[in-house]
This record gives C-alpha cells, structure tokens and sequence, in this order.
C-alpha cells in the first residue's frame, strides 16, 4: 500500500510531543469483527513497547444496567430489523458518551481515536474541548447504513437508514481527523459525503501483528478461509467453486472457519453439492493463524468490503490469496503476483482460477513468496502502526500545517 496518503504535508514523527491516546469504539473490547481485531492489534503494539491507551467502550460506563438497556434488542431483532438496529445504536451511544464524558473530564490535552461516526459523535459531545481531538477510523463500506442494508437489516432508503446518513453527514465534516484503510473507502466516502473532502486525512491500511506464531507444522488441507457465517461473507459461493472444481476433475478440500447463523444452511448446501466431505466448518478459534500454515492457498468470496484482516493474517502465514475481485481488495494484493481473482457471479470461473493456482506448483509457491513479502512490506504492525500513530499526533496539532 506504501506510504499514507495525507493531507498533511509535514510527517515527521512527533513521539517527543505525542498525547494521550484514548481508543473509543461501540464495541466490546473482546470479540471477532474488523474493528475488535483492529483495537485489539493496535493495543497489543504498544503494550510490547510500553505505550498505552485508553480503551473506552457502553460497557465502561452503566455496571448492571447494561443488560436491560442492551438485552431487548435481542428482542427487537425477532420482530423489527430497523427497530433493533435504531435501539442498538441508540443505547451503545449514550452509554459511550456517559463513559467518555467521565474518562475526558479527568484527562487534558489528548487524541481520541474514534472507530467510526456514532463513537465519534460521542466524543464530540463529550469533549470538554478543541484540546481533545477527535480522529475517526473509516473502517466502513460507503456508509453504516449501507452495510446494514447488505445484512438485511435495514431497507435502503427507508428511516433507518436516512437517520444513520444524517449523523455521518453532521459528525464526519466535524472531526479532526480521518483514517481510512484504503483509498477506495475514502473515495466511497466522499463520493456521497463530498463534505468529507475538506477534513485532514491519511490512508492508513489495516495491521496485525507480524511476529511468528507458534504454528502447526502438519498440512491441513488445500483452502481455507475466515469470517463469521453471514450473508455478506459469501461462503456459499466458496461451495459452488468447490462443485465446479469437481466438474473439472479437481477435488478440492476446504476449511471454514467462523461461527454465525448460515452454519447450518451453508451444511446442506455442501451436502446438496456433493462436496460435503470436502469442506470442514471448524468453528471460531482465537487461535487461528496457527493453523494457515499448514494450507496450500487462502480462499475469499465476500462481496463486499472496505479491507480484509483476515487476507493480511493469510498473507502473514506466507499463503496465496484466490478471491473475489473487489477494488478495496485489489488494493491489498496484485492480479498474478500474491493473488488471483475472480468474478462474484461465476463459479465456474473461480474453479479455473483455483485449478491454474493450485496445479502449478512453482506458481503457487511464488506466489506464496510474494504474498509473504507484501505482508512485511505493506501490513506489519511494526510498518504501519507508527504511520497510525504519527498523524493521530499530527491531528493534535492542527498548527504543524496542512496543504490548503
């Protein structure tokens, strides 16, 4: 990815000044989704260093009435998509905003680091001033409500989503700072937010951690891949490349790993493909990047997303990337060097990608070199967390000068 694109032109490192870093994010501090493993990853680099931040979440604030206040969503869900997304964001707000406005009240000058518009609306309203800035993350795709419209949550167009447009449309154009994790995120952005444009910003990839894992030596099998069993992941796309595969006289095995509620469709549409002893659902596991080793290639078919943790972690594993051509992927990898893609509407097509990969071993094996080479270059925490860090610091100093 190199280095971040910005709209400040001084990047010296400003360690010898930096402030205190305050991560704010709607989210538990433990759990599976992109903005959990980002904070987890960028808090684990300075722990090893002995830096730290302020993690702030609803959870912090509030004690026991988190699950009555949190807990009829659940409810909600059964009954109304909108109703239960519109609760959702609603209450995990006032509880950020509750826990932020009592962590700032004691702390001065520093940088809050929000992970996306509703926590960046909570740190605008609880800052006691211009001295805290407030940086936001853009981990999403387009807009927040256009990802809860691709879940089937929310209809386009309809309040839901018009409310969640109207609050990026008044926080976005207010913060001090923006981080998106690709070019094509900060385009998507702009292209309904022209707003956006005018607010200091710098591309800054997503990172894990690039030191070795204890890693197991066996081989595993051919394919793997990773994310939560949902709609968006596309993992029943994955099955039909496997059929296809079949077709050719290739036979193909597969582990999925992940947990989330296709699980059980996603199981008879394997069996239905006569590839159900091809594919093994493995469940989540926290510990999974010990395992990518030992497969031959890393398979992804989600059809939509503003970057991928779970390429980079394959990428770090020294694995070849065959997905789905997205623009934010295309960004991470390169046709013919550490990927192959292939269109989302053609199974057929993604078997042929597959088969010229995995058949031609010296191929494969390059490729596998190069995706470990990117990673280093492009993804390791130790590249690019001191890029994050940097301008969340040249974002607390709006006098350092920035191009007009």
């Amino acid at each position: 990815m190199g280095a971040p694109v910005s709209r400040f032109a001084d990047r010296r490192t400003l360690a010898e000044h930096s402030l205190p870093l305050v991560i704010a994010t709607m989210h538990r501090a433990e759990g599976v989704t992109g903005v959990q493993t980002h904070v987890r990853e960028l808090s684990q680099y300075l722990e090893r260093r002995g830096q730290s931040a302020s993690l702030v979440t609803p959870f912090s604030w509030g004690g026991p009435l988190t699950v009555p206040v949190f807990g009829p969503r659940l409810v909600l869900a059964r009954l109304s998509g909108p109703a239960s997304v519109a609760w959702h964001r609603h209450w995990h707000e006032v509880f950020l905003r509750n826990a932020l406005r009592r962590h700032l009240a004691e702390t001065d000058d520093c940088v809050i680091y929000a992970q996306g518009p509703l926590a960046a609306r909570a740190a605008l309203r609880a800052r006691r001033g211009a001295h805290q800035r407030v940086v936001m993350a853009v981990h999403f795709r387009v807009s927040q409500a256009d990802e809860y419209v691709e879940k089937h949550l929310i209809k386009r167009d309809g309040r839901v989503f018009r409310g969640i447009r109207k609050v990026e449309r008044e926080v976005i154009p207010e913060v001090d700072g923006l981080v998106p994790v690709t070019k094509w995120a900060r385009d998507a952005l702009v292209s309904w937010l022209p707003e956006a444009a005018s607010v200091p910003f710098a591309i800054i990839g997503n990172f894990v951690d690039g030191n070795p894992v204890d890693a197991d030596p066996e081989p595993l099998g051919d394919l793997v891949t990773v994310g939560r069993l949902e709609l968006v992941k596309n993992h029943h796309f994955l099955l039909q490349t496997l059929a296809e595969a079949n077709r050719e006289g290739r036979r193909y095995a597969l582990d999925v790993y992940g947990e989330g509620p296709r699980l059980a469709e996603l199981s008879r549409l394997a069996t239905s493909l006569g590839v159900g002893r091809q594919v093994r659902f493995r469940g989540f596991r926290s510990d999974v990047r010990a395992f990518l080793p030992g497969y031959r290639a890393y398979v992804h078919a989600a059809y939509s997303e503003s970057s991928s943790l779970a390429i980079m972690e394959a990428m770090a594993a020294g694995l070849p990337i065959v997905a789905g051509y997205l623009k934010p992927l295309a960004e991470l990898c390169d046709e013919g060097v550490e990927a192959r893609f292939f269109p989302l509407d053609d199974p057929a097509e993604a078997a042929r990608a597959l088969i010229s990969l995995l058949e031609c071993e010296p191929a494969r094996a390059m490729a596998a070199r190069a995706a470990s080479d990117r990673f280093r270059r492009d993804f390791d925490a130790e590249v690019i967390v001191p890029r994050l860090l940097s301008f969340l610091q040249e974002a607390s100093h709006p006098a350092s000068g920035h191009s007009p």
